[in-house]
């Protein structure tokens, strides 16, 4: 049903809240204070006309804004935007009874996302044909947005969605979705094709002639390089790095350079440091210009990259590595102890077992990186409890238009502390 709805807040995922009556609206494209018409149901408007707009609205920079699920607030002014960020950032704080006040927002959208996954489908065409179309996905739900273009990702992927359709079309006789994810190597192009299973003989035959003629770096399925025609390198610091097919980098270069920046900032200058959830190295490299450095992380292929770049780079102090569970096996108190500090960036999902034992640790300083304020104030709530200070939090937007915020806090154990921790 149609109701006129005052909208109170700019929700977490950037929808408009609206209180009222019957309970709390959620109007997705709706902003703070306006006075909206919306199709409601089940909690959830479907926003139909703003009767008076927010003097904070904007013209979206994109045409598919509103149909392409991947970005929420185009529509928001910039420092309305950045206040709405940092409380992403600044809420799940609060909650956890961390009383810190947060650095201003680092923008880190640079150039735009290095990489993109497209998802490809069979749609059906006004006339009932059939055809193959890859794109984004519409908010929350399941339906394909086709996407010529994308202005968020860098120039080096501006004909990535025209790749994508190439190499979903000889996958088209598969009945499973398929995820093509492209990222941008100074080799070129890097694709890892998900979700079709098993290629035939046959159909490995025609990618790769693909990926001849598309001229792609490297392309692999599930992470199973079957064409790899230049490396695929990308630059870390100092250094070049290869990933593993499929593997995981920041999204932008811009993003991965500000958070090395603050973590290395907070760092000084130790002798030696870990690194944990090391991946392939955006911070053990760029920390091994200073320090020795002990790179830890479950994924193998990720810390033979790591060790690879470290290698052929000259002027790095030691860097060794380990490839180790750390939610199953967290580093304990007597494998802590020769640190001078300790960096951790884990997955969303945190890393609270690794965080009760440097909680029970006595190394002067972690440096905490996360992708996920929830559990990041879960897991420094634990630190604090453990002795440790919290010095500084620092919110990073590299998801430019996004719910999606990163951090990196500091925490420093007291000297006096420390002491005590010693004698006893």
């Amino acid at each position: 049903m149609l109701e006129r709805l005052t909208i109170d807040r700019l929700g977490q995922r950037g929808d408009g809240v609206a209180v009222t009556p019957n309970g709390v609206v959620f109007v997705p494209y709706a902003l703070s204070g306006e006075t909206v018409t919306a199709e409601v149901e089940d909690g959830r408007g479907r926003l139909v006309s703003i009767e008076a707009a927010s003097p904070e609205r904007v013209p979206a920079p994109c045409p598919l804004f509103g149909v392409c699920g991947g970005c929420a607030v185009q529509h928001l002014a910039p420092a309305a935007y950045a206040v709405w960020k940092t409380e992403q950032a600044a809420a799940p704080l609060r909650q956890a009874g961390l009383d810190v006040a947060l650095s201003p927002l680092v923008e880190a959208h640079g150039e735009g996302r290095r990489r993109a996954t497209f998802h490809a489908r069979r749609i059906a065409d006004a006339d009932g044909r059939t055809r193959t179309a890859v794109g984004f996905m519409a908010a929350r739900t399941h339906d394909l947005v086709p996407i010529p273009a994308c202005p968020l990702l860098v120039p080096a992927l501006d004909r990535a969605p025209e790749v994508a359709l190439a190499l979903a079309e000889p996958c088209a006789k598969s009945a499973k979705p398929l995820d093509i994810q492209v990222t941008a190597t100074q080799g070129g192009l890097d694709v890892d094709l998900r979700g079709h299973g098993p290629a035939s003989p046959r159909l490995k035959t025609d990618l790769v002639a693909l990926a001849e003629r598309l001229g792609l770096a490297r392309l692999s399925i599930h992470g199973d390089v079957i064409s790899a025609r230049t490396p695929a390198l990308v630059a870390i610091g100092p250094t070049l790095v290869e990933p593993p097919a499929g593997g995981f980098l920041q999204a932008t270069q811009a993003g991965e350079d500000a958070l090395s920046r603050l973590v290395l900032e907070a760092l000084g200058k130790p002798k030696r440091v870990l690194d944990l959830f090391a991946g392939v190295g955006p911070f053990a490299l760029r920390i091994a210009g200073r320090a020795a450095v002990h790179a830890v992380e479950a994924d193998a292929a990720a810390l033979e990259a790591l060790s690879a770049a470290a290698r052929r780079t000259q002027g790095l102090r030691p860097v060794t590595v380990e490839a180790r569970d750390l939610f199953r096996r967290p580093l304990l108190g007597p494998e802590l102890a020769s640190y001078d500090a300790v960096v951790f960036d884990p997955p969303r999902a945190g890393a609270e077992a690794q965080a009760r034992q440097l909680a029970a640790s006595q190394v002067p300083t972690v440096v905490g990186v996360s992708c996920s304020p929830a559990t990041f104030a879960r897991d420094a709530a634990i630190l604090v409890g453990g002795g440790y200070a919290l010095e500084a939090v620092t919110p990073v937007d590299q998801f430019l238009f996004s719910a999606h915020v990163e951090l990196v806090g500091v925490f420093r154990r007291p000297r006096a502390s420390r002491a005590r921790r010693t004698l006893g």
